[in-house]
């Protein structure tokens, strides 16, 4: 480069900084500093740009609502709530400023509090738009968390009916189903479920369910039968089964899935009891009684099993210690026959004439109560129940 073109170099500078056109681009804002390092994920510096800009801008909701954003970005969503709230306060028709809020409820656990977000926002969609669909499953979802099943299921069914390939929607619409007794929607979904994944144990055991409520009891077995054969470890499964077959005496093959069940999950009270009642069916008072020890050391309100210790003892002639049992399982069941009905026999053991007498005459006014309701539900038409063997389990949930 001669040194005629380096003058011309240098006087074009020169003349640039005289004319302001080597300067730099003016200071970025407050507010696009803060915009920018949220926009790169840097949340941390980004809130501290907020909260300057904030300083400056009391009265403004946009620091609010996007400090909020930040928090919920890092999954603090119960600080993110008061920060949108007060965007909220200032200026509630900010773009998406409610659907946060609504979504921080929700991921927060204050379910209630976001139904109560969702709900007009719904209301303001086009039905068939992607948003009324996104805010139709987060009702449905919300409900279902709140164990509110009556109202989750037509929230479910909408959004199902819109999305084919959703499958745990569908399990958590039969399950309501199921809670709600609408035992027909849960065959009907069930039969979805099955069009996306073949092989769902759960849904298998939910069809069971529901065929056992509509006194289907081969049908429920078969269903749990073919859980088991999806998968054997499925929780609850060995159990289920074991039941149904327990509650048609089959006691053999009942405590072999309830064996099933707690090799799966040795804490499982609720097999460990009907274990230890099959065990007494079958005569075998030895192996029940460990079982019912540690069930009542877990839960010492469960009626069953006083009984069941009580009728143990009782066998084993230590008539004291079967009385303490059968009393405290006549507290926890005071309408079982059964209860009254060994304790009549115990107190006959003992030689308490008149306590025996008492306590056959309880059972034999239950027996009759209980062939009197029987037959008014024949002379009103209605359908016949199974016999129960002893009080049905608490239902797994």
């Amino acid at each position: 480069m001669n040194r005629a073109i380096q003058c011309g170099i240098a006087l074009g500078w020169a003349m640039g900084a005289v004319l302001g056109l080597g300067q730099a681009s003016p200071p970025q804002s407050q507010r696009q500093i803060a915009m920018a390092l949220e926009q790169q994920g840097k949340n941390i510096e980004a809130e501290a740009a907020w909260r300057v800009y904030l300083k400056d801008h009391p009265s403004s909701p946009e620091p609010y609502a996007h400090l909020g954003l930040l928090e919920a970005r890092q999954e603090h969503y119960k600080e993110a709530v008061p920060l949108y709230r007060k965007a909220m306060a200032i200026n509630p028709a900010i773009p998406g400023l409610r659907l946060n809020l609504g979504l921080a409820l929700f991921k927060g656990g204050d379910l209630k509090q976001a139904i109560q977000e969702f709900q007009p926002l719904l209301k303001s969609q086009p039905p068939s738009s992607p948003e009324a669909q996104r805010l139709t499953i987060l009702l449905g979802m919300a409900h279902y968390g709140l164990s509110e099943y009556a109202e989750a299921v037509p929230f479910l069914k909408a959004a199902a009916a819109q999305d084919a390939q959703n499958l745990p929607l569908r399990l958590a619409l039969a399950h309501s189903c199921l809670w709600t007794k609408q035992f027909q929607c849960v065959l009907d979904v069930y039969h979805e479920i099955l069009m996306l994944d073949a092989e769902s144990a759960e849904s298998d055991m939910l069809a069971g369910e529901a065929l056992d409520e509509k006194k289907d009891i081969t049908g429920a077995i078969q269903q749990f039968r073919a859980a088991i054969k999806v998968n054997p470890r499925e929780p609850n499964v060995h159990f289920g089964l074991g039941y149904l077959l327990w509650t048609q005496t089959e006691y053999r093959e009942a405590a072999s899935e309830f064996q099933a069940e707690l090799a799966n999950d040795p804490d499982h009270i609720q097999s460990m009891l009907y274990l230890a009642d099959s065990e007494i069916q079958q005569n075998q008072y030895e192996a029940a009684a460990p079982l019912l020890e540690k069930v009542l050391k877990q839960d010492s309100g469960v009626g069953l099993a006083h009984l069941d210790l009580g009728i143990v003892l009782a066998q084993a002639g230590r008539y004291d210690e079967a009385l303490r049992e059968l009393t405290a399982a006549a507290k926890l069941m005071p309408g079982d026959v059964n209860v009254h009905w060994r304790l009549a026999r115990l107190y006959r053991s003992m030689g308490k004439m008149d306590e025996a007498k008492a306590e056959f005459a309880k059972a034999s006014s239950l027996n009759k109560a209980a062939d009197e309701s029987l037959f008014n539900k024949i002379k009103n038409g209605q359908p016949r129940s199974a016999p129960a063997q002893q009080p049905a389990p608490p239902p797994e949930k």
